[in-house]
């Protein structure tokens, strides 16, 4: 969705027209990929999976280009939706230009997409791709730092620190004089550990590609939300439940945790209750979060100069359902966030009968996955092997998914001042009352 500001300029030839085509996330939340073309240059932006889908069924629509016209393809974070699409795209299709993402993104990328591969709850025949594709598409995998020009050809772009989870990158292209910032998924908030979202200093913006998720929506100021979390956590456990968060295993984990820990350490009477954070992935990946704690706010990294605020007092990791003991009370964190398939699923399923435990969802949900359908509170949820099952569980929706709201999207779209603005990745509704609220 797009609008511009000034009056057209006159188009002497077809070549001087930019092309910006969504190939996904035009007007969904999912598979994040967009083709842009100008001056007989072809760069993608993202390419990710739709976590409400499985199999081929989940990719961008990739038959709408060619693939061995793009010479570059920019990843701006390791989230599913926005990078698993990667390595069908380069083993899978005539791609032959080159990748680029940060060097967080790059080693939690690795991680992330073998799990997603082992979870991934299809037959072989469905498969994307295996680990040996996954393996061939991370050596092609070139790193940048945040603020390094690269110059492909004639493709002129940098990467700027986006917020959003750790490596987060928004970059800046430019083509023939032309410049677009495009901000992939984007926060202007510092949160426990992570820098608020930047904007490129000294530079004139032509073209903004701006994420628009949560439309006009303004977000609670953030020190009501983490009252609200922990307190409902505490209730939860405090009339004997289990308490589900269903979390991305990177990124928004790892705000939780921090918050969890805390909060625990405060409240003694909670000692005997035990915090789990279930994720294969869990320690692997928080040695890249240590490895990399220079890019992450000051606040964490004086922290870091006294002790590990990643080594956790009050929570335990699990790296499977055999080492749990089921009894009584305890606060499990486990991944996929949207309940799609995987521990969070199977904990759900276990779970949702009882009306002492409660389901707590942190992070945006996308349409045609259970965790959005669980919102609407139904009676009852259809499991994985097709049965239904009574919801009794209490449901509760708590934001900390690290998009900007309203407010500050439409700052940030002021102070860029480009003169042409395309919304991606957002509901079609979102999207369109964002729209109209900024030209009014």
């Amino acid at each position: 969705m797009s609008y511009k500001r000034k009056a057209e300029m006159p188009v002497g030839d077809i070549n001087d027209l930019m092309e910006v085509t969504p190939l996904g996330a035009g007007s969904e939340v999912g598979r994040s990929c967009h083709v842009l073309k100008y001056k007989g240059k072809t760069v993608l932006l993202d390419c990710g999976i739709h976590p409400g889908q499985s199999g081929i069924s989940g990719l961008p629509f990739f038959d709408e280009v060619d693939p061995a016209t793009i010479d570059v393809l920019l990843i701006t974070h390791f989230h599913l939706d926005h990078a698993a699409g990667l390595p069908y795209f380069t083993e899978r299709t005539s791609f032959k230009g080159r990748v680029f993402m940060t060097h967080p993104t790059k080693a939690i990328f690795k991680w992330l997409l073998s799990d997603y591969v082992k979870v991934s709850n299809v037959g072989a025949n469905d498969m994307l791709y295996d680990e040996t594709q996954l393996a061939a598409c991370y050596d092609k995998i070139e790193t940048v730092d945040y603020h390094q020009e690269m110059n492909v050809d004639g493709i002129k772009f940098t990467g700027y620190n986006a917020g959003h989870v750790l490596g987060a990158a928004m970059f800046l292209i430019e083509i023939a004089g032309i410049k677009i910032l495009y901000t992939g998924d984007y926060s202007r908030e510092e949160d426990r550990h992570l820098m608020a979202a930047e904007k490129p200093t000294n530079v004139q913006t032509d073209v903004l590609i701006c994420e628009s998720t949560y439309g006009v929506q303004s977000h609670e100021p953030r020190i009501d939300r983490e009252r609200r979390f922990t307190s409902t956590v505490h209730d939860i456990v405090q009339r004997g439940g289990r308490c589900l968060l269903p979390v991305f295993a990177l990124g928004q984990a790892q705000e939780l945790l921090l918050m969890l820990d805390e909060y625990w350490a405060a409240h003694p009477e909670l000692e005997s209750i035990p915090v789990y954070y279930a994720s294969s992935l869990a320690k692997k990946c928080m040695t890249v979060y240590q490895t990399y704690i220079n890019m992450m706010n000051s606040k964490i990294r004086k922290q870091f100069a006294v002790s590990n605020p990643f080594v956790f007092k009050h929570i335990s990791h699990l790296k499977n359902m055999d080492m749990f003991d089921d009894t009584g009370p305890c606060v499990m964190m486990a991944s996929p966030g949207m309940l799609q398939n995987g521990l969070s699923r199977e904990l759900f399923e276990r779970w949702c009968t009882d009306k002492k435990n409660g389901l707590l969802i942190t992070g945006y949900c996308v349409e045609n996955t259970l965790a959005k359908d669980v919102m609407n509170e139904p009676d009852e949820i259809q499991t994985m092997n097709g049965t239904k099952l009574k919801l009794r569980m209490s449901v509760d929706y708590i934001s900390f998914s690290a998009h900007v709201d309203y407010t500050q999207n439409s700052a940030f779209i002021d102070e860029v001042k480009a003169p042409y603005l395309i919304l991606v990745h957002g509901e079609t509704n979102a999207m369109g009352r964002l729209k109209s609220a900024l030209m009014s």
